[in-house]
């Protein structure tokens, strides 16, 4: 999508409605901004929820868990490619 806008006093530039819907941007949101050569990029800037990210993790650590810890030599003779087998 492009599309033209004007620089206004001050620098100030206005994010059309539609592009503002498209990337969710709403009242009060910070941007970064970045350039690149002559480019300027803005990105909203992510927020990151840390009790979102700890419940993630702990979900996780759930799957991941063994319900018995591995003995060694435990899997001595068995073949990973049969495991793969169609």
């Amino acid at each position: 999508m492009t599309l033209r806008v004007e620089v206004g006093k001050k620098g100030y530039i206005i994010i059309p409605k539609s592009v503002r819907e498209l990337i969710g941007i709403r009242e009060g949101d910070t941007l970064v901004l970045s350039v690149n050569g002559n480019r300027i990029i803005l990105e909203p800037e992510r927020r990151v929820n840390v009790d979102e990210v700890a419940r993630k993790i702990e979900e996780h650590r759930r799957r991941v868990s063994y319900a018995k810890r591995p003995v060694l030599g435990e899997l001595a003779g068995t073949s990973l490619e049969e495991e793969f087998e169609d």
